[in-house]
């Protein structure tokens, strides 16, 4: 039996296309809903079209500040406890390999429950390093712990396959032909998906002539990270960046829930004063389109600079470090906070804009016959 166990809405996101193509092959597998993001998981799956999960955990309310990840976390832990418990209710009593995404604490929450359960474990988006075990936190050190614990591990390019490679993990490495975030842009701008239209589904952002795309068009920011929430001279230097770029260029700020309450009601008052257009988090093909037909984006988002780079999109990364390369030094500048950096890319982010470049290949096709050869190899179809 495959489990699946993922919890948030970049998880959901990156993991449908897999999901999506299992059912489709009529291999059977299991969700697993972590809780982290449990108030918003429902409309995650409505979204995607995916079915209920087979076991959620946590509460009813989502995990969105350092104090409840921690209460969520020491609430799940106490499951790691009694081996066979945890294996009678998280997995159905199946055997077989649970499937983790990413570097979020859910992917280490699942692994180290898949692993004391006795399943075996596959990582996908695994080899991602910045090499400072901080930076960012805890995202480095759970992409690490996991690797460690992984017999299957999907890495999305070279990069990330000889990182692991040099490691030493003891899984088997598997190198993709890209991230899956690649299969869920291709549906989300496919023609006839809800609400494309033939200028987002060429993902062109070209503009009529004449037309300046910094002037007809909103420019796409989002923040969500810890390293950027909590360190209030980061925060502050977007805030006055943006402030000042909205003078020149509509500028239309997806907020998360963690970044409203950084920013405070004073601080979001003062961006509304100055022009800036703030959305909460929207559908993810409502946003893709958006990024496609933007005339760039500042973020710090991971998946994000990974969508520019796909369709071509100029990104300013808030960040000092990324583990990702997508991009970077073609369509992504790497900020560094450094104020010289941001103006220059300001300056003319056009010149950062290059042809998008969806990969042929399906990545989450990859995956799928790896885990399908894999569990048909075990005889793990049935109980255990």
């Amino acid at each position: 039996m495959i489990h699946v166990f993922i919890g948030t809405r970049a998880e959901y996101i990156k993991m449908a296309p897999l999901l999506s193509r299992m059912e489709a092959a009529s291999l059977p597998y299991r969700l697993i809903d972590s809780g982290q993001h449990a108030d918003r998981s429902e409309s995650f799956r409505a979204e995607l079209g995916l079915r209920e999960p087979d076991f959620a955990m946590g509460g009813t309310r989502s995990v969105n500040s350092v104090a409840a990840a921690l209460w969520w976390a020491a609430g799940l832990g106490r499951k790691l406890v009694l081996p066979r418990r945890l294996d009678r209710t998280v997995f159905g009593g199946r055997r077989g390999i649970c499937v983790v995404h990413g570097d979020t604490p859910t992917t280490l929450i699942g692994a180290l429950m898949a692993k004391r359960a006795g399943l075996a474990l596959a990582h996908v988006e695994a080899g991602l390093r910045t090499h400072r075990w901080l930076h960012p936190f805890p995202e480095e050190i759970i992409r690490v712990a996991v690797d460690r614990l992984a017999d299957l591990l999907f890495a999305p390019d070279d990069t990330a396959a000889e990182e692991l490679r040099r490691r030493g993990v003891r899984g088997r490495i598997i190198t993709g032909s890209s991230n899956t975030v690649s299969d869920a842009l291709r549906a989300a701008l496919a023609p006839g998906a809800a609400g494309a239209t033939p200028s987002t589904t060429g993902m062109s952002g070209g503009t009529r002539r004449g037309e300046s795309p910094r002037r007809t068009r909103p420019a796409v920011v989002t923040m969500h990270r810890v390293e950027n929430l909590y360190r209030r001279q980061r925060r502050q230097a977007l805030v006055q960046t943006i402030t000042r770029l909205v003078q020149t260029t509509p500028v239309r700020w997806y907020v998360h829930e963690p970044t409203r309450r950084a920013l405070g009601s004073a601080g979001q008052a003062g961006l509304e004063a100055s022009g800036v257009e703030l959305v909460p988090m929207v559908p993810y093909d409502e946003f893709v389109r958006a990024l496609a037909r933007a005339p760039f984006a500042i973020t710090d988002g991971g998946s994000i600079q990974e969508e520019c780079a796909l369709l071509g999109v100029p990104v300013l990364l808030w960040r000092n470090r990324t583990d990702r390369p997508d991009g970077l030094g073609e369509n992504a500048m790497l900020s560094r906070y450094d104020p010289a950096a941001v103006e220059a890319f300001l300056a003319d982010p056009e010149r950062w804009r290059r042809d998008p470049r969806l990969p042929q290949a399906s990545p989450s096709q990859e995956i799928l016959e790896v885990l399908a050869e894999w569990v048909d190899g075990r005889g793990d179809h049935g109980n255990g």
